[in-house]
């Protein structure tokens, strides 16, 4: 389907064609007065000066042709305004016509305008043998809204999780094992039979052993060299250190998967930092073979300012002084691995502001080596989410919060919050708290624009009113509610598809905000932006209130128009739940 605003411009073009006028004038917009008309077009202002004539008069012309020849069904008013504004409101008829195709379709209408991409985003980031925390929760619920968004547009996206699996921190683990657990076959360098399937530790185990080996290697240097030798026979390929990071990959990921699954976030391929290394080495010797590469003060760097930039670029580091490879070096190798496992259009990096120059490093990198030519490099950077107190959110003693905890946390508010109205059973109170909750957590993050840093309010988020998730899902509960009754009453909703072509100014809004679901869609996925879903939402659950109680739809006598209201009722509901989705979570069946 087209928009509703390019179905009007188009009929404008033919009116400003016919009149002897350019039709790049005949853009129709929603107006910025309401209380005058709901559409204008003031392409007749700007074409008055290229034709030399009174704006008035160019837009005189145009309405006397649309009144005589055009369309006129689709509009219920259009007028001439001075100096030469065209005033419209849409006819109700065809605003239901239109409501009823968007109802029809599975997409709402939505109509994709160009080819579908091949797009892999990188979203997620976690560091193995480390609990999620907050810090984590932007890229996440962004990168999974994107996810959603790109697929519902029709493209062909792979959401890799990218891991921290590689490089000293492994080394690091390796070592403190080896002091707290000496006895361990893994580092009897006579053994000789295979390697115990079953870890050596928990996941609890493991998340202490690394912050223990991270501080004793700040102390104690030879620990340090310790760890560095052990990184390198891993990745030399040690067949003990395998073992034992195998072990340490599938206990990290069985929990990673556990704490993304409660955040509804989820991902098709775990590759992580391991799967660029083999890429590198003959990464590096083409960049030098190319004469990319050059030393500088012992390190390795590919030169990628130009004569435009504006502020200092520094070069990009490929090899540390003492031959380590880097975030960079990692980044390019993997950008070299996704080539050839997908063949993208595009490749998005969802992460945190504070990384923008690492990426405009490595994009310029991976540019000027040819190792994507075709492929266009995109990062999505993310503001700060703060306390009260305007920095970063810290638990009450000031350290970083556990994101199970962060969850657990606004499910406890959300959950007082439905006992307090003692609506529900206590457990089934708790199962819909862990809904509305998600919701909460979700929307407060994503009604935010992302690159902008935000406040995180638990109190404010899991309001039942107000700009927040579990408003939204209230709306929709009290939908599908109506929605029961009525079935309940009169058999089935089923036949209820035909919207009324008379409107109260309540109803009529609701629909007006109904069909501008492919634009704020359109924007959304071009802009990369689920705020604007949020906000959308926000104006069309508001928009339902307002015509849920103006109207009587359970004691309205007159089948046809209460039959025209569940029709309403369902294309609302059928627009939220997708909205919702998009975002990344669910509704519950009641509250």
């Amino acid at each position: 389907m087209k928009k509703l605003l390019d179905l009007m411009s188009e009929e404008f073009a033919k009116a400003f064609a016919s009149c002897g006028y350019d039709g790049k004038y005949a853009k129709v917009s929603i107006s910025n007065r309401p209380d005058l008309c709901e559409y204008q077009c003031n392409g007749a202002m700007a074409a008055a000066k290229e034709y030399k004539k009174a704006p008035f008069m160019i837009a005189d012309e145009i309405v006397s042709y649309i009144k005589e020849s055009g369309n006129t069904e689709m509009f219920s008013m259009i007028e001439m305004v001075k100096p030469g504004f065209i005033n419209l409101v849409l006819s109700p008829a065809f605003l239901a016509g239109y409501a009823e195709q968007m109802a029809a379709d599975a997409k709402l209408g939505y109509e994709r305008s160009d080819a579908t991409k091949r797009i892999v985003i990188d979203y997620g980031g976690p560091n193995v043998a480390k609990p999620l925390h907050v810090g984590h929760l932007r890229s996440a619920v962004i990168g999974e809204s994107l996810k959603r968004i790109f697929r519902f547009a029709g493209d062909t996206v792979t959401a890799d999780v990218h891991l921290g699996d590689w490089g000293l921190q492994m080394g690091l683990i390796i070592e403190q094992l080896r002091c707290e657990k000496p006895d361990l076959v893994y580092f009897d360098e006579n053994y000789q039979g295979d390697y115990p399937s079953e870890a050596p530790f928990t996941i609890s185990e493991l998340e202490k052993i690394y912050p223990a080996a991270s501080e004793k290697s700040k102390k104690d240097e030879a620990f340090k060299d310790q760890a560095h030798t052990a990184t390198l026979k891993l990745q030399e390929g040690y067949p003990a250190y395998r073992a034992l990071w195998h072990h340490i990959l599938n206990v990290s990921v069985a929990d990673l998967k556990k704490n993304y699954e409660n955040l509804n976030v989820s991902f098709d391929v775990w590759k992580g930092e391991s799967d660029a290394d083999p890429y590198i080495p003959d990464m590096i010797n083409g960049f030098l073979e190319k004469g990319l590469a050059h030393e500088s003060q012992g390190a390795l760097v590919i030169d990628v300012a130009t004569e435009e930039d504006t502020k200092e670029i520094p070069p990009c580091i490929v090899r540390k002084s003492d031959g380590a490879a880097l975030y960079a070096t990692s980044d390019l190798a993997t950008i070299i691995q996704r080539e050839q496992d997908y063949h993208p259009d595009q490749i998005l990096y969802v992460a945190d502001n504070r990384q923008s120059m690492h990426f405009t490093q490595v994009f310029r990198a991976a540019k000027k080596a040819g190792l994507c030519d075709q492929t266009e490099l995109t990062f999505q950077g993310f503001g700060t989410m703060n306390g009260k107190d305007g920095r970063p959110f810290k638990t009450r003693e000031g350290g970083v919060m556990r994101l199970e905890n962060l969850i657990a946390s606004i499910n406890d508010a959300v959950y007082a919050k439905i006992m307090d109205n003692r609506t529900l059973p206590e457990d089934e109170a708790r199962q819909v708290a862990s809904i509305v909750g998600l919701s909460a957590l979700k929307y407060g993050d994503l009604s935010n624009q992302a690159s902008k840093d935000y406040v995180f309010d638990i109190d404010r988020f899991s309001s039942f009113e107000g700009n927040t998730g579990p408003y939204i899902l209230y709306t929709i509960v009290r939908i599908k509610s109506i929605l029961a009754r009525y079935a309940q009453e009169f058999g089935s909703c089923e036949n209820c598809n035909e919207m009324n072509r008379t409107q109260s100014a309540t109803e009529k809004q609701l629909m007006t905000e109904l069909v501008r679901f492919n634009s704020v869609f359109e924007s959304a996925y071009c802009e990369l932006a689920p705020h604007k879903i949020c906000a959308y939402i926000y104006s069309l659950s508001d928009a339902f209130n307002k015509f849920y109680h103006e109207n009587n739809i359970m004691g309205e006598s007159d089948a046809v128009r209460q039959s025209g209201f569940i029709a309403l009722l369902k294309l609302t509901r059928h627009t939220l739940e997708t909205c919702i989705d998009l975002l990344g979570f669910s509704a519950p069946e009641r509250m």
